[in-house]
């Protein structure tokens, strides 16, 4: 048993040494993984440290709310709530300029006139979220990856920490 299991796994290296070709010494070989579609390209700049992260879908999404909206700058609201399925739930919602509190987190998508709004107490559970969407019939709109989530619902817009 013992011996079937290094000539299983010396197989395996060899067929992988054919598969992947290395790297010529000195060069570090990565895996680079194109845009699987046009919109997937980032065609905007992300604020430095964002807490949010808008990925280019939910991005094109907000570009036709706002345009929807007839204004000029967009403020997105994000935030959490008890409740849910896994206990705290995500809240996001249309804001103005006014109701932006000094203890606020602001990421501004400058060129978009777009404006992520985060409030101190759910900037603890959203830091570092990636905000994106999908056009599916069944199961679409806003998706939240959200790294700090130790579990999350099924239907995706609650998590639990």
């Amino acid at each position: 048993m013992k011996y079937t299991t290094i000539l299983i796994l010396s197989l395996l290296q060899l067929s992988a040494s054919f598969l992947m070709p290395s790297a010529p010494a000195g060069v570090s070989r990565q895996l680079q993984s194109a845009p699987s579609d046009v919109e997937d390209a980032v065609d905007y700049s992300v604020p430095e440290d964002a807490v949010v992260v808008i990925k280019p879908k939910a991005m094109k999404r907000l570009r036709e709310l706002r345009e929807k909206e007839k204004t000029d700058n967009l403020v997105l609201r994000m935030g959490v709530r008890n409740g849910g399925c896994s206990g705290l739930s995500y809240v996001m919602d249309f804001s103005t300029e006014d109701a932006i509190e000094e203890d606020d987190a602001v990421d501004e998508y400058e060129a978009e006139k777009i404006k992520c709004v985060v409030d101190a107490k759910s900037m603890l559970y959203l830091y570092g979220l990636e905000l994106d969407y999908s056009d599916e019939l069944i199961g679409g709109g806003f998706k939240f990856f959200n790294p700090n989530a130790e579990e999350s619902c099924g239907c995706g817009s609650s998590f639990g920490v």
